[in-house]
This record gives C-alpha cells, structure tokens and sequence, in this order.
C-alpha cells in the first residue's frame, strides 16, 4: 500500500501543507545528440537508458501517493511520467507553461550554438524565431501560479532542466547555491512545499521586466496560507 501524503488537523498539529515533487525528464536522444530540442511539435524520444532512469524514478516515488502528474507538451517529459508511474493510475495535466525555453531556429542545432547566442545576447533578446528568457520565466511562474490554484496534496511534476534550475534557483533561501553551469541529472527528484512555491513565485518575477509580468502577480492565499506567512 501507497504512504499518502495528507493533510491532518488535530489540536497542536501543524497541517504539514501539499507535496510538489519535480524531476528533469529522462535521457531523451536530443540529450544523446547533443542538440536542441525545443519545439514540442517535434517529439523527440527516451532512450532506453532514459527509459531505465524513468523505472528508477518510479521506484524512488513508489511509497508516496501520487495525486496529480504534470508534464509538458514535450514527448519526453510525457514518456518519463508514463514509465514512472505504469502501475497506478493519476490524473494527469499537460501543462505548457513549464514546456522547454523555445530556441526557435537553434531547435536541432548543437547546444554550443545556443550558448554561443546567449553569451552575446541578454535575456530580455528573442531568439531567433522564439521567445526570450524573460517570456519562459513569466511563464514559469504562471504555471506555478496555477498549481498552487489546484489542491491535490502530492503532485508530481517531470519538466526541464532550465525550467527546473529557474524555479530551484528562485525558491532557494540562498540562490548563490546553485551554479547555473552544473548539468541537473535527468530523472532525479526535487521536492517543494507550498512556501518553497511562492518563493520561486515571487524570485521569477523579480527578474522579468515589468513590461512581461503576468497582469496580475499577487498570488491568493489557498487554504489558510498567505504568501506572508512563508
């Protein structure tokens, strides 16, 4: 049987809040390849060593319930979530605001070439044919935003490595902690609470220009939690 994660009231008890469990998709052929995939409408596959990284994914995860799985529109992201969680049955979201940063034209190309533009470019510049950082950290928080709108207690969200390091890094008490040159593993697990949320809720924003932040960045209180409360 599942251990669940619950919430609990009872006299002197602290509700311990939701559970949001994040994980780099597993090894795709892009990674293989050493090439760029960012354009959903080309799905791009597991390896089979990815498919392996996504079993042991699912063996770390098989004592907590599981009650929401997100991935993005990428094929990867979806295959992780699929192999991960085989035996039990969760709803599952396609949430596009957590999707890979679109490179436009660099999709197929080297990685090198990517960050070969990015050294001679800020992030508030598109890439050619795509968005710029700024846009995939706005939309980022948005996503986040959403989730914390929903009340599943334990979610489990596969997504990508600079979608995860942009929300590691802001939700972080200390962000210098985090290179942002060290490679996040694929298909390993990272854990947030509701407060750890907010947080990288409110550090996305504080790098995106006025100009691109959501209409409305104030976040609800949900449950009983206001964000100054964290």
């Amino acid at each position: 049987m599942n251990m669940r994660w619950r919430r609990r009231s009872a006299p002197g008890l602290r509700t311990p809040g939701r559970l949001f469990v994040f994980a780099r998709h597993a090894e795709s052929e892009a990674n293989i390849a050493n090439a760029l995939s960012s354009d959903p409408a080309r799905p791009v596959a597991l390896t089979e060593h990815g498919r392996q990284q996504a079993r042991e994914l699912g063996a770390q995860l098989t004592n907590l319930g599981v009650d929401l799985a997100v991935a993005t529109r990428f094929l990867r992201t979806q295959q992780t979530l699929e192999i991960a969680l085989r035996s039990r049955e969760v709803p599952t979201l396609i949430e596009p605001g957590f999707d890979e940063v679109d490179a436009g034209d660099f999709d197929g190309a080297p990685v090198a070439s990517y960050w070969s533009w990015k050294a001679d470019h800020t992030p508030h510049e598109n890439f050619p044919g795509g968005e710029s950082e700024d846009d995939a950290l706005r939309r980022y928080a948005e996503a986040l935003q959403r989730l914390l709108g929903r009340t599943e207690p334990v979610t489990l969200v596969v997504t990508h490595e600079h979608t995860l390091r942009s929300i590691a890094t802001a939700a972080a008490h200390d962000p210098s902690s985090f290179d942002p040159h060290t490679a996040l593993a694929n298909a390993v697990p990272y854990s947030f609470d509701e407060c750890a949320l907010r947080r990288a809720i409110t550090g996305l924003l504080a790098r995106v220009p006025l100009a691109v932040r959501p209409a409305s960045a104030a976040l609800p209180a949900r449950g009983g939690v206001a964000l100054g409360s964290c």
